[in-house]
C-alpha cells in the first residue's frame, strides 16, 4: 500500500471530524517547523471608523455636507497584511443621510482595495468603489496611524472618492475618517 493512501484515508473521516483532525495536525506541524513561533505574515486585522464627508465637487457645482443635508458613514473592514509594504483591504461602509429631520441609510459602499504601507504608520490605499445606489468609481485614501497601542491603534484617513454612473455627473468628494484598528 502506498504511504499517501493512508493519508487520504485519514482525510476521509466523517465530514467535519476529518477536516478538524487535518487542521490540528497541519497547524501542529507548522508550529514545530517554525520553532513554535507564529509567522508574522500574513496577518489579519480589522477596523471600525466614522467618516464625515466634507463636500462634493461636480462639473456643475459644489455641495457642502453641512447645509440642508447631512451624511455620515461608518466604514468597517478587514485587512490582510501580506508584508511590511503591502496588504489587501475589504471594506463595507453604510452611509446615513439626514434631510428635513428624516434619517435613513442612503447607500452601502463595497470598497475593496490594495494597501501600500510606508514608514511611520503611513498607508496609501487604492480602492474600487461599488455603491448600492448605482454609483461606482475609485477612492484614493491617505491613512496615518496617530496612536499605536498593543492591541489597537487609532488612525485618521482622508479619502478622495471619484464617482460615476446612475445618470449623474462625475463627482470628486473628500472627507475626514477617524477609526480604530485591532
Amino acid at each position: 500500500m502506498h504511504p499517501n493512501t493512508q493519508f487520504f484515508k485519514l482525510l476521509k473521516l466523517s465530514g467535519l471530524k476529518g477536516y478538524l483532525l487535518f487542521f490540528i495536525l497541519f497547524s501542529t506541524t507548522v508550529k514545530i517547523a517554525h520553532g513554535q513561533q507564529p509567522a508574522s505574515y500574513p496577518r489579519v486585522t480589522g477596523y471600525f471608523s466614522v467618516l464625515n464627508p466634507i463636500g462634493t465637487l461636480t462639473q456643475r457645482s459644489f455641495h457642502s455636507n453641512f447645509g440642508d443635508v447631512y451624511n455620515i458613514g461608518f466604514p468597517f473592514g478587514m485587512n490582510i497584511i501580506k508584508s511590511d509594504r503591502f496588504g489587501i483591504s475589504f471594506e463595507v461602509a453604510p452611509t446615513i443621510r439626514t434631510e428635513k429631520n428624516i434619517s435613513k441609510v442612503s447607500t452601502i459602499l463595497f470598497h475593496p482595495g490594495a494597501m501600500f504601507r510606508f514608514k511611520h504608520g503611513f498607508t496609501f490605499i487604492g480602492r474600487m468603489a461599488f455603491e448600492s445606489n448605482g454609483r461606482f468609481g475609485f477612492t484614493p485614501v491617505f491613512n496615518q496611524v496617530i496612536k499605536k497601542g498593543k492591541d489597537a491603534s487609532l488612525f485618521v484617513s482622508v479619502p478622495f472618492p471619484v464617482r460615476f454612473g446612475n445618470d449623474l455627473p462625475a463627482s470628486l468628494s473628500t472627507g475626514l475618517q477617524l477609526g480604530v484598528s485591532f
